[in-house]
């Protein structure tokens, strides 16, 4: 809590000195109307502050049927577009504004419009890790859980692109049978997994099952016993008889792991390097202290163009009704 009140005082706030994060939070929380959505990625002490903590599906969708006069949204940058573009008349915040994502910043708008313009008769999936920009620019959006589901949606002879992650392209292709057009992005957390300490891991640990996300890469893929998006990983891990889990992905699930099954075990699978690098940066840009600050500023804001979000809301709506001509 005293790093909190020192980063406050730095950013020229000067603020009683038994001021108490967790409850000022909540104050203004109810003062301004507002719901707090956080990712699994997030530090425990904002996922335990939250209204609602999950997966990009679930998050999209609670954001879509929150009736709250603000959303706070506790991720990284396209989290919260995608909050603005299905609740336009809400204000939307991100703690920080600099919390963005390797994967979608590996996907600019403009590369990937001449890389469109290069398939002229191909469908667009685009997982929702993306920018608005791109996904105005995609047919339907999809999430780590149903990207099997949203391409099985489309006519085997009809030719697809998907982007931008192209690990959970070639698993989603490994699944369905079908050959996509795959745009050569990838997560930094999900590609740093060691599958030489991953093997390591399964040694010390022969009872332990490992849990994986679809966008590691196929060769850290090829240990797990199951595979699926954050919330099945947590399902998978909570519902089990098994005692023991390697998990890899993010560490921040860990958390949550934690509360609903505290007498299992839970083992982070490392990175190569020696490194907190399965802990992903631009998630750990949001503190308690920035929450803080932007519930009471209301700033920083996601505004978006309205002809970008009108654009960026016909996939998102395709999705969410699993309707590929929905308008």
């Amino acid at each position: 809590m005293s790093d909190g009140l020192e980063l406050l005082q730095t950013l020229g706030a000067p603020l009683p000195s038994d001021l108490d994060l967790e409850d000022e939070i909540l104050r203004l929380k109810r003062s301004r109307n507002a719901v707090i959505l956080a990712h699994y990625y997030q530090d425990g002490e904002i996922q335990d502050l939250a209204d609602f903590v999950g997966d990009s599906l679930q998050l999209a969708q609670a954001a879509l049927g929150t009736d709250a006069d603000v959303i706070l949204f506790a991720g990284v940058h396209f989290m919260a577009e995608t909050a603005k573009i299905v609740n336009p008349g809400k204000i939307v915040l991100l703690p920080d504004l600099e919390a963005g994502c390797s994967l979608s910043d590996q996907c600019p708008p403009d590369r990937f419009r001449a890389f469109l313009a290069a398939h002229p008769d191909h469908k667009v999936v685009s997982y929702i890790n993306c920018s608005a920009a791109v996904k105005a620019q995609s047919d339907i959006i999809c999430t780590s859980s149903n990207a099997v589901e949203i391409v099985s949606l489309f006519a085997p002879e009809v030719p697809l692109i998907f982007a931008p992650d192209r690990n959970l392209g070639a698993y989603v292709q490994k699944q369905t049978g079908r050959e996509m057009v795959l745009w050569p992005g990838a997560c930094q957390v999900h590609e740093t997994f060691s599958e030489r300490k991953l093997v390591g891991l399964k040694v010390q640990y022969p009872d332990a099952l490992v849990l994986a996300h679809p966008e590691c890469e196929p060769h850290v893929l090829r240990h797990a016993d199951h595979i699926g998006s954050t919330t099945a990983i947590l399902q998978f891990a909570i519902t089990r008889p098994e005692s023991r889990f390697i998990v890899v992905t993010e560490a921040g699930i860990l958390h949550q792991m934690k509360k609903a099954a505290p007498e299992k075990t839970f083992i982070p699978a490392p990175p190569e390097a020696n490194c907190a690098c399965n802990e992903c940066p631009h998630m750990k840009r949001n503190t308690l202290a920035k929450v803080y600050l932007a519930l009471r500023d209301l700033s920083p804001r996601i505004e978006l163009d309205v002809e970008l979000r009108e654009a960026a809301l016909r996939p998102l709506k395709r999705m969410l009704s699993k309707d590929l001509n929905a308008a």
